[in-house]
């Protein structure tokens, strides 16, 4: 499954493209992400135990406490539920491209990439044709001196997986909305894999204009990883909350096809039915939403994915400690 490494990643990605500096690799992320949380634990192992009662207060002595307000809001999570308040377009500062972004962009069915997110956000939907065709992309991974190797390496760190790299923006309020998803059945290295489409998902989902720096404190990430493809008995031989749902099918002559990943339909509140309807006409198709059924040469195939994700404020948390440590070192003569 994604952790919250693979998150981090992203962010890092993220933030060095627009910063125009070299990345942080997955693997000194994953590897300082585990030193950050074993100098976390430390810390919280030298706190004094607040469970012990101060010597000075005696039995019978009153103690005043602070509580919290009940009147704070509640979390709310509305995502792909609000309309999208999209920035000003501002030029895509992205250093690292793939050679598939003309293909996403344009409404060719060939494409292995494609976003996962219901199409009442997009001005033109997202298109994908669910054949065997594909795109392999590689990047460049950048490394720098400090790290060093965690004890217990990631088990996906060899593994290939298809993948999604979603970014939402998080509002003052808590509310979520869509900023960029795209990501490919093809499975990819995670270290080229998670760069390539955290910067597409970011700079090259036609759906919104490129991220820009002064979104980046107001973003959060999500990382999914697939697996368990199976084709589908029916179209409605799938579970909600369970499974990703790819669908094909042809129109007026033409084969189109969408997808949806496993937490979309639960969190828009559909039914199965109307989760099909939806990535139909995600996929360009027009009809009535009774006649979905007669459209044809319809098939589905369900997958599964574990996701994670994290916001802005714990990828600048963690960064500012690798910051400091790498100070530290330096310091300490242990970089060169």
């Amino acid at each position: 499954m994604a952790t919250v490494a693979h998150c981090l990643f992203c962010f890092e990605v993220l933030a060095a493209s627009l910063d125009k500096r070299e990345s942080l690799s997955l693997r000194q992320v994953e590897d300082l992400w585990a030193r950050y949380q074993a100098y976390n634990e430390e810390g919280l192992q030298d706190q004094p135990d607040e469970s012990v009662q101060d010597p000075d207060i005696h039995d019978g002595d009153e103690i005043m406490s602070e509580t919290d307000d009940d009147d704070d809001d509640p979390d709310e999570h509305l995502a792909d539920k609000s309309p999208i308040t999209s920035p000003e377009p501002a030029p895509q500062p992205s250093t690292l491209r793939l050679p598939t972004i003309s293909r996403l962009q344009a409404p060719s069915p060939a494409s292995a990439s494609t976003s996962s997110t219901p199409s009442s956000f997009s001005a033109s939907s997202s298109r994908l044709a669910l054949d065997d065709s594909s795109s392999k992309t590689s990047s460049k991974t950048s490394f720098f001196s400090f790290g060093r190797r965690s004890e217990q390496p990631s088990p996906f760190r060899e593994q290939q997986y298809p993948l999604f790299v979603t970014w939402n923006t998080i509002s003052a309020r808590g509310n979520k909305a869509l900023r960029g998803c795209i990501g490919t059945f093809e499975p990819q290295d995670l270290s080229s894999g998670l760069q390539s489409y955290a910067l597409t998902a970011a700079f090259d989902d036609t759906r919104f204009p490129p991220v820009r720096s002064a979104e980046l404190s107001s973003l959060a990430t999500h990382i999914t990883l697939l697996h368990s493809f199976t084709p589908c008995a029916h179209p409605l031989d799938w579970s909600l909350g369970t499974h990703g749902l790819r669908l094909s099918f042809t129109h007026h002559g033409r084969r189109l096809g969408a997808t949806y990943l496993p937490d979309v339909a639960v969190e828009q509140g559909w039914s199965k039915e109307e989760t099909i309807v939806s990535l139909m006409r995600k996929a360009g198709w027009t009809g009535r939403s009774r006649d979905w059924r007669n459209v044809g040469d319809l098939r589905a195939v369900r997958y599964e994915g574990k996701g994670e994700g994290c916001g802005w404020r714990a990828w600048r948390d963690w960064r500012d400690w690798v910051d400091a440590l790498n100070i530290d070192e330096k310091a300490k003569g242990g970089i060169s």
